[in-house]
């Protein structure tokens, strides 16, 4: 299995460590092809799928977007 970092420290301006966590969607939250507006955060001004550990996602919550991108763009919903 993989390890998975989701949080960093780094040093502030004063010299001391805070932790960094990346944003999550909701573990719950369905991707739907249909919303264009969740689905244009995870593409760039490209077209091209920005990848998890740019984003912050989960690696199910990333297939879910891959799926939801693919899905758009074959029925002409993005470009």
């Amino acid at each position: 299995m993989a390890y998975q970092k989701k949080e960093r420290a780094v040093r502030d301006d004063r010299g001391e460590f805070t932790v960094h966590r990346r944003p999550e969607l909701p573990a719950n939250d369905k991707i739907d092809f249909n919303d264009i507006e969740l689905l244009k955060h995870y593409v760039t001004e490209y077209g091209k799928i920005i990848p998890a550990r740019v984003t912050g996602v989960t690696a199910m919550q990333q297939r879910q977007i891959k799926k939801g991108v693919r899905r758009a763009r074959n029925m002409g919903l993005m470009a």
